[in-house]
């Protein structure tokens, strides 16, 4: 038992990871727009083929989202393969500033921006992000400045229609104290980033960026999943998040999307860079790693085998690559377990195998009987595990007498080990 309890330990150390608040990230296909969509020019020019977006983070239940934001040590960016789409009518930087009638008209459910889970309000109602695959109460996009076709595109590629489900609820449980910084310009109020109409662009960096509330959860709080933008291209989109959280007890937590070493004040989460690393999620091999998001089966090369490294020991394993030091039994230290069990070869082997004299002056007589013909050699390590003695006999058969010359050795105990094709003989003996 104490065997066993040490061996856990030593994997529960080398592979255990603390739990962390962030659970995934979701990246929803929300609308794919069409020729009809393309027709509209209240709202700006949305290229055919263009995808909407949406980045959910799912947070574990009880924890809330206070701010994403791009500091010195850690950008913030988003970025396409070709321009984001912004509504030039009534479009804006930030969800909850959209007016709720405003989804109906033209593309301007299309925008792109950012948020905290809020999506739109009017005089009676907040709205905020859920999946489409979760929203229950039908949707308000379309009406009737829509009857051209607009946004009426049901390709199954974005899954449910957004004119049957919005992917907006409301919640009981209001965020306040919104603040913003780095985006909209404080005197003109203008926004000139991929957020706003001002200029098309395909890419946002920023090291002093930040949106921030009180605090935020999903609308469902079992899966706590917190909508933080919406963007729509027609490229390929590619994200480094980093967010403020707030825990259950009232503790902020920094998370980043990549690691330095002046980091010590957040943590990293692989879950915050997308595309997503992708890598071998295996922990039977050692290129595990807790942080890749997808599983890559192709990285994973070299399979853990758990065993005794040592090649004095009697339960030597010439296939482990893991070395568990507590496995290992020798002769008169076995860890208090029963030698015979642990190494039941090694009564055959004594019969198999016949060492004399020991204790053993300058020579020593190895006999065995080989059943069919195989290479031969022989091995001696002294008692830290050092090879002191070898040498190879060729293919034998039958029975088999050889003399070792051991004068050049210094007196103490050693293992033996004949080598018989892939099979090992093991014995000790006492050199005076």
């Amino acid at each position: 038992m104490k065997i066993f309890i040490s061996i856990l330990a030593i994997l529960i150390t080398t592979f255990a990871q603390a739990q962390d608040a962030i659970k995934k990230v979701i990246v929803e296909n929300y609308y794919i727009s069409d020729a009809n969509d393309a027709t509209d020019t209240t709202g700006g020019l949305l290229v055919a083929g263009s995808n909407t977006y949406r980045i959910f983070i799912q947070l574990e239940k009880g924890y809330k989202l206070t701010a994403i934001y791009g500091d010195v040590k850690h950008q913030l960016k988003i970025s396409s393969t070709a321009n984001f789409f912004n509504n030039t009518d009534r479009g804006k930087t930030f969800a909850k500033d959209i007016s709720k009638s405003n989804y109906s008209s033209n593309t301007t459910a299309l925008d792109t921006w950012l948020t905290l889970g809020q999506t739109t309000k009017n005089s009676t109602k907040t709205y905020f992000g859920i999946l489409k695959s979760q929203d229950t109460d039908g949707s308000f996009i379309g009406g009737v400045n829509n009857d051209a076709g607009l946004l009426k595109n049901n390709d199954s590629y974005a899954g449910i229609p957004i004119t049957n489900a919005d992917g907006m609820e409301t919640m009981d449980t209001l965020p306040t104290n919104w603040v913003n910084n780095g985006i909209i310009d404080v005197l003109s109020g203008a926004d000139s980033t991929i957020f706003g109409s001002i200029k098309a662009g395909n890419q946002f960096i920023s090291n002093n960026a930040i949106l921030r509330n009180s605090g935020v959860s999903g609308v469902n709080s079992d899966s706590n999943q917190i909508l933080v933008a919406q963007l729509t291209t027609k490229g390929e989109i590619s994200f480094e998040l980093n967010i403020e959280v707030l825990s259950p007890t009232g503790t902020a937590i920094k998370y980043v999307a990549q690691s330095s070493s002046d980091s010590a004040d957040a943590k990293h989460s692989g879950w915050l860079k997308y595309p997503f690393d992708c890598g071998c999620k295996d922990p039977r091999y050692f290129e595990y790693n807790s942080e890749y998001i997808c599983a890559d089966n192709s990285a994973c090369h070299n399979k853990i085998v758990c065993g005794c490294m040592d090649p004095v020991a009697c339960n030597f394993d010439p296939n482990a690559n893991l070395n568990i030091q507590a496995l290992c039994c020798y002769p008169g230290s076995c860890a208090d377990r029963d030698i015979s069990l642990v190494c039941p070869k090694l009564v055959s082997d004594n019969k198999k195998m016949i060492i004399f004299p020991s204790p053993a002056g300058n020579h020593i007589t190895v006999e065995t009987n080989v059943d069919n013909y195989a290479d031969i050699k022989v091995e001696v390590y002294n008692s830290y595990g050092k090879m002191e003695f070898e040498k190879s006999f060729g293919k034998q058969s039958g029975d088999i007498s050889q003399d070792l010359n051991i004068s050049a050795m210094e007196p103490g105990i050693y293992m033996i080990h004949l080598l018989i094709g892939n099979s090992i003989l093991s014995k000790t003996f006492i050199k005076l």
